[in-house]
């Protein structure tokens, strides 16, 4: 069939949607819902079979649901309406939800239901569970809608009753430091996060606040500032305290939207000396903390896990990142998993930090030296093997940091963009020399020039990734963690890492790294620097959340299925072909 996605933006479920449909055969256009265009012509335009929104925050128009078929993906079980479900569910602490794929009607949410799928509800952030148990939920959903409309003979579910709740105000969001316990609060900017943050009161400035995590230490008078890390900031409740990664400043009208920022840079001068309190040595065990990075080992595998807001890298935090690596690298391993969490691997340089920079070509400049640093210390580890191990998404530069590692591990759910056309760059992170020995010259131009997101089985046909694994958000680490032991036991471990020390020396000596880094960053310098390159406006549109004039023409188009059958490997693995795992246990609802 052909299908149109109409969304309000492109965001990571419509990204997820739009490639596992291509991956059944479908073939797909997208036509964003923004103001002053004409949702009836555009469907028009594109004829499509069935109309479906996976993210779509305005109404179908009348003359559009009544003339096609039009599925909506609700955020929210059967009954549930209204536009702010999930951020009730967790403001509530829901331990189940669910999502519904409904037909539009006169009132929103209010459809025929055409499927239905029940999740857990785990206590994480909005953004990392609408990533996580809703998307699966969520394409569960719209497959076996789609299914049921291409057979013509299911009928849909009439809704008999419903409670519409209403938008989720910031009043409604308001922390109360004098009396909200930490339990509350963490809750509350989850059910926040990472949009619209909470609006909140801080130095004598108006915030808002993105990210919560618990801190069962530290302790001090409720809404005091005790202490940062890593860039973010510790504030005490009455029984604990939160640890606070970014801030945004409230807009001043007539003034450009804000960046977020790591909240310690945001604040600035209006911070007071506070102490830099270092993340405890354990990693699962003692009281509850927060740390971006942490490093644990098991069974003769080391574990490097990170976990960056929204994917972004900064300067900073690729240093701290590389440090943190090159110390795993010291200890009696065979085996080191880098990621491994259950969000986002890496999306990449850090446009937030960079466009609020004095020079932001400067900090780029820096940024991208900062990731090649990193990526170059992954690809010349010779001593192990290293296995880049994706719960959630990555994209551009953060793809391929994880294409250095000798093995990339993919959850079934997590969509991949290997590109950086859209932000008007070159790119550099070595992807000249990681991207086509793994896919083939020709698969990795089209990659590059389609700007195109793909799909974790996708990614393991074209050699992008060696295993795939089903499994739910919540279980991946532990399932990476006992498939990493059992590399790491593996009677070929040793000759496995003999053999890559052999071919990254017999590379080096066909083109050295050096060389390809040299040539990726010089196309990266010249659009740094220059103050008329598209770059500069792609950056300051994306971290200020702009909305386009138009659907770019890469997603307009019709972009037919991907042929299913499996591709043959383009490159000489070094850990054997490509597997796919379930994982023990329930898997992703």
């Amino acid at each position: 069939m052909h299908i149109l996605l109409v969304v309000s933006a492109f965001n990571s479920l419509t990204q997820r949607v739009h490639a596992e449909l291509r991956d059944r055969g479908h073939s797909v256009s997208v036509e964003l819902a923004l103001p002053g265009t004409s949702l009836v012509e555009a469907v028009d335009r594109h004829r499509p079979d069935l109309v479906l929104a996976p993210m779509l925050k305005t109404p179908i128009p009348h003359e559009v649901w009544s003339a096609h078929t039009c599925l909506i993906v609700h955020p929210g079980p059967v009954g549930d309406r209204g536009p702010s479900s999930l951020d009730w569910a967790i403001t509530e602490d829901a331990t189940r939800w669910g999502v519904t794929v409904m037909q539009a009607a006169e009132e929103m949410d209010a459809g025929d239901v055409w499927a239905t799928v029940e999740c857990p509800l785990p206590p994480v952030a909005k953004s990392d569970a609408y990533r996580g148990e809703i998307a699966d939920a969520a394409l569960s959903a719209v497959l076996t809608a789609v299914d049921r409309f291409a057979r013509a003979t299911f009928v849909p579910q009439a809704q008999l009753s419903g409670r519409t709740r209403p938008y989720l105000r910031q009043e409604l969001r308001r922390i109360d430091w004098d009396n909200d316990s930490m339990q509350r609060v963490v809750r509350t900017l989850r059910a926040a996060d990472s949009q619209p943050g909470v609006l909140d009161e801080l130095l004598g400035g108006q915030w808002y606040l993105h990210g919560g995590h618990p801190e069962d230490l530290l302790r001090g008078r409720p809404g005091e500032l005790l202490a940062t890390r890593a860039g973010a900031i510790c504030r005490a409740t009455v029984d604990g305290a939160v640890w606070i990664p970014e801030l945004r400043a409230r807009r001043t009208p007539g003034w450009p939207a804000p960046v977020k920022l790591p909240a310690a840079l945001a604040l600035g001068d209006r911070l007071p000396p506070l102490p830099e309190v270092p993340a405890p040595p354990y990693a699962d065990t003692g009281p509850r903390t927060w740390s971006d990075i942490s490093y644990r080992e098991q069974g003769g595998a080391g574990f490097l896990s990170f976990a960056f807001p929204g994917g972004a890298m900064s300067t900073a935090q690729c240093r701290r990142l590389l440090a943190a690596y090159r110390e795993a690298c010291s200890r009696p391993t065979s085996v080191l998993v880098l990621g491994g969490g259950r969000d986002f691997f890496s999306n990449g340089i850090h446009l937030g930090v960079i466009e609020a920079a004095a020079d932001p070509a400067v900090e780029s400049w820096a940024n991208i030296n900062a990731m090649d640093d990193l990526v170059e210390a992954v690809l010349t580890t010779t001593d192990r093997l290293v296995v880049a191990a994706l719960g959630g998404n990555a994209a551009a530069g953060g793809a391929m940091l994880a294409l250095a590692a000798d093995e990339v591990w993919c959850r079934t759910g997590a969509v991949l963009n290997p590109h950086y056309r859209l932000m008007g760059l070159y790119g550099s992170e070595f992807w000249t020399y990681t991207l086509p020995r793994r896919t083939g010259t020709g698969v990795a131009d089209r990659l590059i020039s389609e700007a195109l997101p793909i799909s974790a089985e996708t990614a393991r046909r074209l050699g992008l990734a060696d295993r795939t694994i089903d499994s739910a958000p919540q279980a991946f680490a532990q399932e990476t963690a006992r498939l990493a032991v059992r590399l790491a036991h593996s009677p070929a471990a040793q000759s496995r890492i003999v053999g890559k020390k052999t071919r990254r020396e017999v590379d080096e000596a066909v083109k050295p790294l050096a060389t390809y880094r040299e040539a990726e960053l010089a196309r990266m310098r010249e659009t740094f620097f220059d103050p008329q390159a598209p770059y500069h406006a792609l950056r300051r549109a994306f971290v200020r959340k702009e909305p386009p004039d138009r659907t770019p023409p890469h997603l307009e188009r019709s972009v037919p299925g991907r042929h299913t059958a499996p591709l043959p490997s383009r490159r000489s693995g070094v850990t054997g072909p490509a597997v796919q795992d379930r994982a023990p246990g329930p898997v992703a609802c």
